[in-house]
């Protein structure tokens, strides 16, 4: 629970409207390639699988938009169908899939002077999954969040990847994130323009 709870810190500010502006290295379009191993944490510990992205733009104030009224009216089921009908953003490949399309992608500079790059996309679901509907078809959101500090002048790259998410509104009104499985830790973080 603790690791659900930190999860949800990590990423509940995907969906909160951003007063942050994006700093010129990331401008809204680009071609930057990110490559990082994947650890599994807890139930998964010692699993390791490599991970691609590739960012070809960046999301606008107006796809946020879009996801966050088809969240508040129809939950999670809407957030998906409104991240596939959004024109692909970047792309995400994991050991051993073709990989899918990510639809939306968001560059944060941090108060702290770290920057943070979110990807959030509807899940691809395995024809097993949809045959046997079994309950991780409710987890239809994947995210990915890169963060990149620098520390005595060396820049520091550090990850989370949630390969399936439901995300839920409280009765008090904030976003928590429900990941199916222990979210797995990004290492060997490269960054590639």
């Amino acid at each position: 629970m603790n690791m659900l709870k930190r999860a949800g810190l990590l990423i509940s500010l995907i969906f909160a409207a951003s007063t942050v502006t994006a700093v010129n290295v990331f401008a809204q379009k680009t071609d930057l390639a990110i490559s990082a191993v994947a650890m599994g944490t807890s139930t998964q510990m010692g699993k390791v699988i490599n991970i691609d992205l590739r960012v070809f733009e960046l999301s606008t104030p107006s796809d946020q938009n879009v996801l966050l009224e088809a969240f508040t009216s129809q939950g999670s089921e809407g957030l998906a169908s409104a991240l596939d009908k959004m024109k692909s953003k970047g792309r995400m490949a994991i050991t051993g899939t073709l990989g899918y399309d990510v639809n939306y992608i968001r560059h944060f500079k941090n108060p702290d002077g770290s920057e943070t790059l979110r990807f959030v996309t509807d899940r691809a679901i395995r024809f097993g999954e949809a045959w046997a509907s079994t309950r991780s078809m409710d987890y239809n959101i994947s995210i990915v969040e890169i963060i990149k500090k620098t520390v005595g002048g060396k820049v520091k790259y550090t990850g989370t990847l949630l390969p399936a998410v439901w995300p839920k509104l409280k009765k008090s009104g904030e976003l928590e994130i429900e990941a199916y499985q222990n979210p797995w830790n990004l290492t060997n973080i490269r960054v590639h323009k």
